[in-house]
Order: C-alpha cells, then sequence, then structure tokens
C-alpha cells in the first residue's frame, strides 16, 4: 500500500503565512511603522517557518516513491533545493529576532550595558542600519515563496508528479 501524499495538503500554509509576514514587515519598514504591521510579521512567521519545515520534511518523504532517473528530477531538486534555502532564510530572521529580544531582557535585568556592545532597545524590525537588509532579505524570501510554488506547480501539472491517475 502507497502512504498518501501529504506534501500538497501543507503547500498553502507556508506560502500565505510567509508572504504575509514578509509584506507586513516590508509594509511596516517602508510604508507606516504601525505596531499592527509589526505584531502581525511576528505572529505570522513561527507558524509559517514551522509549516514550510513540515512541507519540505514531506516533500522529501513523498519525493521517495519517485523513479530516481526521471526526467524532471532537475526541476524537482531545485524544488527541494529552494524549499530547504527558504528555511534557512526565515529560519535566520527568526533567530535573529529571537536573539534580540533575548539580549532585550538581559538587558533590562542587568540594568548595565555589557562594555563592547550596543544595547538592544525597541522591536528587531526598528534597529539602525537593519532596513535594507531586511528589506532584501524579505523580497528574496518573497521571490523564492513564488518561485518555489511555480517549480512544484510544474513538476505537478506539467509532469503529474506524484498525481493520482
Amino acid at each position: 500500500m502507497i502512504p498518501p501524499v501529504i506534501h500538497p495538503i501543507l503547500v498553502h500554509f507556508p506560502i500565505v503565512l510567509l508572504i504575509g509576514c514578509s509584506a507586513a514587515a516590508l509594509a511596516y519598514l517602508h510604508w507606516q511603522p504601525r505596531p499592527e504591521l509589526r505584531i502581525l510579521t511576528w505572529w505570522l512567521l513561527p507558524p509559517g517557518w514551522l509549516f514550510l519545515l513540515l512541507t519540505v520534511i514531506t516533500g522529501i518523504i513523498d519525493q521517495g516513491n519517485l523513479p530516481p532517473d526521471a526526467p524532471y528530477r532537475t526541476l524537482l531538486n531545485l524544488h527541494t533545493t529552494s524549499g530547504l534555502i527558504l528555511c534557512l532564510l526565515y529560519g535566520d530572521l527568526l533567530y535573529r529576532s529571537w536573539l534580540h529580544r533575548s539580549r532585550q531582557r538581559a538587558a533590562a535585568t542587568q540594568k548595565a550595558t555589557i562594555p563592547g556592545r550596543l544595547p538592544t532597545t525597541g522591536d528587531f524590525l526598528d534597529q539602525p542600519g537593519r532596513k535594507w537588509p531586511l528589506t532584501a532579505q524579505l523580497l528574496l524570501g518573497i521571490a523564492l515563496v513564488i518561485w518555489s510554488g511555480w517549480l512544484g506547480g510544474e513538476l505537478v501539472y506539467v509532469w503529474g508528479v506524484n498525481v493520482m491517475g
């Protein structure tokens, strides 16, 4: 008996959550720094990243049933690689925001700043010098989500990968 294909069920969640997170962060950075946009960014990022991780894992499991010499293997490898890069890209954003909050809490409890380190205040999105690197990271994330989705669509609609006959 062939196990059910789980990957197609999950793919929609990281697409919506990560693009929504990125759009909210970009709007916060470049349009209006409204607290609602900041809150939306941080509420969408963790579940988006977790669903992305589950989607990549189930995609790797689901591809185990595919022939290794299939003509679409290059496309499949690009799709898998883009998913792994997205895990790193958004995982980095999640980690750096967590690190920022941890430093804030530590500084608040110590009341003294550590010599040689700038005090961390405000939200991670508000830190000086981070606007354009974050913008580049978020735009790259949106582009990779779209490209990875397009590759997945090609695999399903052109090649019929994991489509029940």
